[in-house]
């Protein structure tokens, strides 16, 4: 087995979070001076709330043997899905802007909801292996096997999907459903399984959309923007505007005017920023970024015979990747408002400190896979 870092895979994420640094100063300075009276303020925080634990978790996450990692990780999910449950539960969790996604620790606050992306592809990647393994699954007794556990995974996403629609945070919702259907996928069942799971999928999302009049409403807006300029379609608008005004080249680092008008611009909107100081030449070099993330996990799933690591590694990337390309596809208008940061980049505590965490678990199964 290979001992040495996946020196190209960490490049990439570094080179992510530093161009998330860099954007947030210019975003951040002005929106920090008018409230705290210093321009620092949400700098120091996300390098002390965000980057400071995320390195230190990745870390140990990179240092951690995975057959510990594996054997405790019904542990991690439950113990998240009960800090999922403490959201709702007056003085501990908190609600902010209709939602209740927040544990209110006094100095800090976190959403449960961002490491539950994590746990929960750990603990599918442990029992799918687990699954899979058996040798039902080998043989010819393998449709009664996978009939059982396609069963199995339905009430396992039926848990969480209860969970996160209470509070509620569709989006999260929507990267963990397709992670997971990714995952099922690697896994190895049948394909007529995938089919019923992403069709039972669709049929759930309608639901969703039909039973909550804004979600709806947003939904129609993407389509029709021209329906509420002021209200709904306010932030695509201006995102568009500050996306278009970049050029090829940019305004220049720290120079974007738009950053005051548009919403959200340190978290969901930090893409649109980003493209108006750096141009089309700096949006393409952050999607490549992604892309390359993507095809180097990938690479590693390829490689690795260990199917707990190879699904884990999947879970991750499709999680990340989908993630990116979610948030910069609504920031050009191709796809709908879902409100989940852009990962390594948006202002963010939580987030930041799982996906550093989920980073080293990626660096550790590669380490651990022949000939990366």
């Amino acid at each position: 087995m290979g001992k040495k870092v996946d020196y190209f895979l960490a490049l990439i994420i570094g080179i992510l979070i530093l161009l998330g640094i860099v954007v947030l100063v210019s975003v951040s300075f002005p929106i920090s001076q008018e409230k705290f009276g210093s321009p620092t303020f949400y700098l120091f925080r996300h390098l002390l709330v965000g980057l400071a634990p995320g390195i230190l978790l990745g870390f140990l996450a990179f240092r951690v043997s995975l057959s510990f990692l594996k054997k405790w990780t019904p542990i991690f999910l439950l113990a998240n899905l009960f800090l999922m449950i403490l959201v709702f539960v007056p003085k501990i969790g908190f609600t902010l802007g209709g939602a209740s996604r927040w544990i209110n620790l006094g100095i800090v606050s976190f959403q449960p909801s961002e490491f539950l992306k994590l746990t929960f592809i750990l603990y599918l990647a442990a029992w799918l292996s687990a699954r899979t393994e058996n040798p039902l699954f080998a043989h010819r007794k393998k449709m009664i096997a996978a009939s059982a556990t396609t069963t199995a995974f339905f009430v396992i996403l039926g848990i969480i999907g209860l969970l996160l629609t209470l509070q509620p945070d569709i989006s999260t919702l929507a990267v963990i459903v397709i992670s997971a259907t990714f995952m099922y996928f690697s896994a190895g069942y049948p394909l007529k399984y995938v089919f019923m799971i992403v069709l039972v999928e669709l049929g759930a999302l309608i639901v969703l959309i039909k039973t909550a009049s804004y979600r709806f409403e947003r939904l129609l807006v993407f389509l029709k923007p021209e329906l509420d300029p002021m209200g709904l379609s306010y932030q695509i608008k201006q995102a568009l505007m500050t996306i278009g005004s970049g050029g090829l080249l940019g305004v220049g680092l720290g120079m974007s005017t738009q950053k005051f008008f548009l919403p959200q611009p340190m978290a969901d909107s930090i893409f649109a920023v980003f493209a108006q100081e750096t141009g089309f030449l700096g949006s393409l070099i952050l999607i490549v970024l992604f892309l390359l993330f993507a095809w180097r996990s990938y690479a590693i799933a390829k490689k690795t015979q260990n199917k707990f690591y190879k699904l884990t590694v999947v879970g991750i990337s499709s999680w990340i990747t989908l993630q990116a390309f979610v948030n910069i596809g609504a920031m050009v208008g191709i796809l709908p408002l879902t409100g989940i940061p852009l990962p390594f980049v948006s202002y963010g505590g939580t987030a930041l400190v799982t996906e550093l965490t989920a980073a080293g678990i990626l660096l550790n199964i590669s380490k651990n896979t022949k000939n990366i």
